[in-house]
């Protein structure tokens, strides 16, 4: 998931509206041309054989007759016809941070009245999901409609269309190097589950990653991940469960979570807080150090709030396996004894198994009640390629699109790709990391750049500015690193205070951010009243 974001101001492309988005002080098938014109019949049906379905076009130029033929259980595809044919037409898939304010950045443009491309947004979910404070679902400082609002609700006020869908294929033939007819700007197809066709003429990919859980045997079937809305729920469910479960027979809850970057210390962090003295929490690292690649502001500010939690640090381990104490049966020595132990005292209860990645470490057995794997992500993109057609997009090792500087995928001129599914090095020749600041940056870009593209301006290369790193402790904690004051770390309750408004100030739109504040003020008032009561009454009865 996205593990941190910044808070100061970045530098904006030109041609801004200041009246529209509001995030400038924070950095802020209808089928109308013929598919033989451009040689994709064979795409089509390559794409179509994928998922059960052939589509059979008529091969006399210049028609633009296409009937289906559906095999049993697959439903046809239905065209969508866009509201207007001249007007350019751009889709965007997946709506976190890249395809949302992509969206709502070609809203605030100025645009001739000719050129304003219609925008149709594409998301699995009925939500936009603030990733960064899904830990303060846990720690219940947050309501969900104030970070995962619906993108119906965001997008009222403006002329961006969203459909609720999962897509299915994509088929582009910018990079065949067939130009369409004069007036047509056909760029491709995307295929949605739903069994729409979308023609564009600019595509966004910005689909993201999924967690990858399946590494280790054991941890895609009893892990949780902390990367979505529907994690987070899953997680604040199963703590439920195990509060009402231990707390009435005074027993501790175990939880381990493994990996230390980011998202492992602010969910260790905040799980520690929340169960106080009534949990164990244990983080594991391969790394000897946690957050390697934080500022040393922040890693130290992390570790004495862990160390005050008594959070369990398991540095220079990766896990094995993970199983349930019950599957488990006697092994060598003492190790089996230990299992035995635990299938008789709770059978439901996991077990993972620790491997020392360093010299001079034992093997460990550990116990939990839940798993939380904050390890590992892979993006969504090789999924979406027809199997007869691979590699039409350029994906590096990790299944990412490689791009050019101006976001635009490589060999694809009508084609970017920004967020977790890009893969951008900067100057020194180093990958982009995968946080909301790149993917906020890059979706302001992109949205400077369509622009460009439609208008025949020249297109700005896109230069990542770093502007800090921020991170949850709890509560009333928290730790910030601004990038422009070397050394200054901000810490407790000014740097959580400092954290909100920064992220108050990225939420996607005015009338959101209004709402939130507003919400945030009054908790904080009713918090600080409730505070000085219990003094008061302290004040009293000790008198």
């Amino acid at each position: 998931m996205a593990r941190a974001t910044s808070f100061a101001p970045a530098p904006r492309p030109p041609l801004f509206n200041r009246s529209s988005v509001g995030l400038k002080q924070w950095g802020k098938l209808f089928m109308p041309c013929s598919l033989t014109k451009f040689g994709v019949n064979s795409l089509l049906l390559g794409g179509f054989r994928r998922s059960g379905l052939r589509l059979l076009v008529s091969g006399a130029a210049g028609t633009n007759g296409a009937t289906a033929d559906v095999a049993e259980g697959e439903r046809a595809p239905r065209p969508y016809a866009w509201p207007d044919k001249k007007r350019p037409r751009v889709c965007i898939l997946g709506g976190g941070f890249g395809g949302l304010y992509t969206a709502l950045r070609l809203e605030s443009l100025v645009w001739p009245d000719d050129k304003k491309p219609q925008v149709l947004l594409v998301d699995q979910s009925e939500r936009f999901v603030f990733k960064p404070m899904l830990y303060e679902l846990l720690s219940r400082e947050v309501d969900m409609w104030e970070i995962a609002p619906r993108f119906s609700d965001l997008l009222a006020n403006t002329g961006v269309q969203f459909f609720q869908d999962r897509v299915k294929l994509l088929q582009p033939f910018d990079h065949r190097g067939v130009n369409p007819p004069m007036g047509s700007t056909c760029g491709g197809y995307v295929h949605l589950e739903s069994g729409l066709l979308l023609e564009y003429d600019w595509l966004v990919l910005a689909l993201g990653a999924e967690a990858k859980v399946d590494v280790v045997p054991g941890a895609a079937e009893f892990a949780l991940p902390f990367s979505t809305l529907e994690d987070a729920c899953k997680v604040e469910e199963k703590l439920r469960t195990l509060e009402r479960q231990y707390f009435a027979k005074d027993l501790p809850i175990c939880i381990a979570v493994v990996g230390c970057g980011y998202s492992g210390v602010e969910l260790a962090a905040t799980v520690s807080e929340r169960l106080q003295d009534k949990g164990i929490v244990q983080a594991i690292n391969v790394d000897t150090v946690i957050l390697p690649t934080a500022p040393p502001g922040n890693r130290d500010a992390a570790l004495r709030v862990l160390a005050s939690r008594k959070v369990q640090l398991l540095l220079g381990y990766f896990v094995r396996s993970i199983r349930r104490a019950s599957n488990l049966r006697n092994l060598d020595n003492d190790v089996g004894a230990v299992n035995d132990l635990m299938a008789l005292q709770d059978p439901e209860r996991l077990v993972l198994d620790l491997q020392p990645a360093e010299r001079g470490l034992k093997n460990k057995i550990l116990e939990a009640d839940l798993v939380l794997w904050t390890v590992g992500s892979k993006p969504l993109l090789p999924q979406l390629e027809p199997y007869d057609i691979p590699h039409e997009l350029p994906l590096n090792g990790k299944g990412q699109a490689e791009t050019d500087e101006t976001l635009r995928v490589k060999g694809h001129p009508r084609i970017f790709a920004i967020g977790d599914a890009a893969a951008l090095r900067d100057s020194k020749g180093k990958l982009l990391p995968a946080t909301a600041q790149v993917a906020f940056q890059q979706a302001d870009f992109t949205g400077w750049n369509i622009w460009a593209a439609i208008n025949d301006r020249p297109l700005l290369p896109f230069r990542f500015q770093n502007l800090g790193e921020m991170m949850t402790l709890g509560t009333s904690d928290a730790a910030i690193s601004p990038s422009f004051i070397e050394g200054l770390t901000l810490e407790g309750p000014l740097g959580h205070t400092a954290r909100k408004l920064a992220y108050l100030a990225r939420l996607p739109t005015d009338e959101h951010r209004l709402k939130v504040g507003i919400s945030w003020l009054t908790k904080s008032a009713v918090d600080s009243v409730a505070s000085l009561q219990s003094t008061l009454a302290k004040v009293l009865s000790g008198t």
